[in-house]
């Protein structure tokens, strides 16, 4: 039974939002459980240590920890130190050295970065939005963000690189910056771009944006992934082939089905109906999110809630558009559905801290 001190947390928790994560997460091991058993297994380990880490951080209270630097700082610097831990240390997984290897688990350093960086810039624009149009909180705040994001580009991992790009460009975009501010950053984003471009991305990283410009480059190399994720698709029908008859995803046509191309090997199986099914509800899990925002009172509790809103719904327009053709593929996973521990670890730890935010009522003024 659940002590005294338990039982009222678990009802206090917005369960429309968890039951939102759970949907997710059983979609996600059906549809691993099709594509490899191995994937299954290990995910349905990770989510266990996911809602876990859900329990765990709801029953922080973060308001008084935000007041000590010194802890939000040694989150962030800690992340730091895993990204340079890896770059020295990772072994080259798919060309990159994105993954500390401890024992069976791979785990994805960048991930934590992300959490890291949402904190920061939360406790930083919270007692700052007032300021925020001055050019030294606007400096400070890119330090904060190009640090990790420099680190996570020269792994190479540039899927990771643009999600902390558009966390840090999107808490400077709701907190009111100045369109001539706005201008310097775009200005700064190109620089890094064509430094990145020339000096950081590998060739197949390069040859990724260039299938993506010309559709019919490689189409038995580079683009043969979205190819086949397209024939995944468009052969799929309404209520699609059935569970275990996909045959892009069973016969090995579609690569990386558990990963990049989870949501085209998904709908093959399920149809257009499953494919809407979990759009919906991951659209329903960001609303859960943003109302909770919109109700709170205090800035950091409604930054945090932006900055999850931000990196949840950047990489679902990642994963899907670049498994469709529209953006290019670059290894970004779709929250709680895709395989992955890493991610399904910090975005659970996100889900857990907002839910420690609707168990507090804390609905206060700074």
């Amino acid at each position: 039974m659940l002590s005294g001190k338990m039982a009222p947390l678990l009802k206090k928790q917005d369960w429309l939002l968890n039951g939102s994560v759970f949907f997710l997460a059983a979609v996600s091991l059906i549809a691993l459980s099709s594509i490899n058993q191995s994937l299954f297994i290990q995910q349905l380990i990770w989510f266990a240590f996911g809602f876990l880490a859900i329990f765990i951080f709801s029953r922080i209270d973060w308001r008084p920890i935000v007041n000590y630097k010194w802890i939000i700082f040694g989150l962030y610097l800690f992340s730091i130190v895993l990204l340079i831990i890896t770059y020295f240390l990772a072994p080259a997984i798919r060309g990159t050295h994105s993954w500390l290897v401890i024992g069976p688990a791979q785990i994805q350093t960048s991930e934590f970065a992300k959490l890291a960086l949402i904190i920061l810039l939360a406790s930083f624009f919270a007692k700052r939005h007032v300021g925020i149009a001055r050019s030294s909180v606007i400096f400070k705040s890119f330090l904060y963000f190009v640090i990790p994001f420099g680190f996570i580009l020269i792994q190479p991992d540039l899927g990771s690189a643009l999600i902390i790009f558009t966390i840090w460009l999107g808490f400077l975009l709701v907190s009111g910056i100045r369109w001539r501010h706005l201008l310097i950053g775009f200005l700064i984003f190109i620089f890094l771009a064509f430094l990145g471009w020339n000096n950081l991305l590998r060739n197949y990283q390069k040859d990724r944006i260039v299938a993506f410009l010309n559709p019919e480059f490689s189409p038995l190399g580079i683009n043969y992934g979205v190819i086949q994720s397209k024939i995944a698709v468009g052969s799929a029908g309404f209520f699609g082939k059935g569970y275990g008859q996909g045959t892009q995803v069973q016969l090995g046509f579609l690569p990386e089905a558990g990963t990049d191309f989870v949501f085209p090997a998904f709908i093959e199986e399920w149809g257009l109906f499953g494919g809407i099914l979990i759009v919906g509800v991951f659209i329903f899990l960001l609303f859960r999110i943003v109302n909770i925002g919109i109700n709170c009172q205090n800035n950091f509790s409604k930054l945090i809630c932006l900055g999850t809103v931000i990196m949840f719904l950047t990489q679902f327009f990642i994963n899907v558009g670049s498994a469709l053709g529209l953006l290019p593929v670059v290894g970004v996973t779709f929250p709680f559905f895709s395989y992955g521990g890493s991610s399904i670890l910090v975005n659970s730890a996100l889900i857990g801290i907002i839910q420690g935010i609707v168990v507090r009522k804390t609905f206060l003024k700074d």
